[in-house]
């Protein structure tokens, strides 16, 4: 019954982020906060990841494709599906789970403890509007780019590893990047990137606003927000899967 409460919470939640917003400039300072905070800081960790786990994957797939009949261009094809369809969206959407939902989960969960958030309210402020809104729009518009980033740092991540190992040439990469390039899945790995930003603010948004109890419980909902968050992501990847490319 508990899963069933925590469920209806969150929705009824979610119909309070978009009532009542607060004044222009007071959430326009909020929104550029937390672009800051939930997208500028995470590049480095996005940029540093994706490079290298493209390399991962075309050396990987090079070295399974050992038969003489299989062109080397597949490398490149098979590395730019990989990247664009589930790397990317989906593995970069889970590691900004896990740093961006705990730093969520523990300031809204640290103003919850310290009676911050009540305050709000007793001024007649909307709190979740308040504390959810500007993450949610920070999320939705700023990581379809950083998702974009990750895309192209992937492939080249892939080329440069071909390039330094001989297991390919980098011609044979471009071809296979070129060969049947589908646009959507361009739009299928953007919509995803959207649907796991929403995730990813309210989630963590969630278990730090009606977290109670003291610095331990704020800690607990925070390892509860990433593991929840995480496992929504995946569920919720399959389902986008089966309603867009089936």
């Amino acid at each position: 019954m508990k899963y069933l409460e925590d469920i209806g919470k969150y929705f009824a939640m979610l119909g309070q982020v978009f009532k009542k917003p607060q004044k222009g400039r007071v959430f326009y300072e909020s929104l550029l906060k937390e672009i800051e905070e939930l997208g500028l800081k995470s590049l480095g960790i996005v940029m540093f990841i994706s490079f290298f786990i493209g390399g991962v994957i075309a050396l990987q797939t090079a070295l399974n494709l050992d038969s003489p009949f299989i062109p080397k261009s597949l490398i490149g094809f098979a590395a730019k599906r990989s990247i664009i369809l589930e790397f990317a969206p989906t593995f970069c959407s889970i590691i900004l789970a896990g740093k961006v939902g705990s730093y969520i989960t523990s300031s809204i969960g640290s103003m919850r403890v310290t009676e911050q958030i009540d305050a709000l309210d007793v001024m007649g402020i909307n709190s979740i509007s308040f504390l959810v809104l500007p993450k949610v729009i920070a999320t939705v518009f700023f990581y379809p780019f950083l998702i974009a980033l990750a895309m192209i740092l992937g492939i080249f991540g892939g080329w440069v590893a071909g390039v330094l190992s001989g297991l390919f040439t980098a011609t044979d990469y471009i071809i296979g990047i070129q060969t049947t390039f589908n646009p959507f899945l361009v739009q299928y790995a953007m919509i995803k990137t959207l649907v796991f930003a929403f995730l990813i603010a309210t989630v963590p948004s969630f278990h730090g606003y009606y977290v109670k109890g003291g610095s331990i419980a704020v800690g607990k909902a925070s390892t509860q927000a990433v593991v929840w968050t995480t496992v929504l992501i995946v569920v919720v990847n399959y389902i986008l899967t089966e309603m867009l490319l089936t």
